[in-house]
C-alpha cells in the first residue's frame, strides 16, 4: 500500500537512491532527457529517477511481477519503456527502503544477466 510523499522522504530519497545505484559494480550515471538521472551498466540503463518534483523513478521489472506491480496505487507503465517491462513509481512512498534497494538491485541484474561472459570480464562484474 502507498503512503505518501512523507514516507517516501523516510524510506529513500534521491541522494540515497543515487548513493545505492553508484554502490553497485561497474555503474555510471548521466542525465538525459534534460532532467532525467540516469543509472546504468554497461551503457544499458537500469533505472532513472526524474529530478522534477514529483520524482518519479523508473525501472525494469520481471514480466511475471509487471502486472501486479502496475496494477498497485501509485505505479504505472513506464512511458516508452513499458514494452520492455519497465514499470514508473509516481509515488515513491510506494516502497520501503528494503523494497528500494531489493527492486533496484532486481532491475540491475536484469540487465546484466543479458551481457556476455567476455562483457561481464570487461567490467568486473
Amino acid at each position: 500500500m502507498c503512503f505518501g510523499v512523507f514516507v517516501a522522504i523516510y524510506a529513500m530519497n534521491i541522494e540515497e537512491f543515487r548513493e545505492f545505484c553508484l554502490s553497485l559494480p561497474a555503474v555510471t550515471e548521466d542525465i538525459k532527457w534534460g532532467d532525467n538521472l540516469v543509472f546504468s551498466v554497461g551503457e544499458k540503463m537500469f533505472c532513472l529517477a526524474d529530478l522534477n518534483p514529483p520524482n518519479r523513478f523508473s525501472l525494469k521489472v520481471p514480466p511475471e511481477q509487471f502486472d501486479d506491480l502496475t496494477s498497485r496505487r501509485g505505479i504505472i507503465q513506464a512511458p516508452y519503456f513499458a514494452r520492455n517491462m519497465w514499470i514508473c513509481v509516481e509515488n515513491p512512498g510506494c516502497f520501503n527502503r528494503e523494497e528500494w534497494e531489493f527492486y533496484l538491485k532486481q532491475s540491475y541484474d536484469l540487465i546484466i544477466s543479458k551481457f556476455s561472459k567476455k562483457k561481464r570480464e570487461e567490467l568486473g562484474i
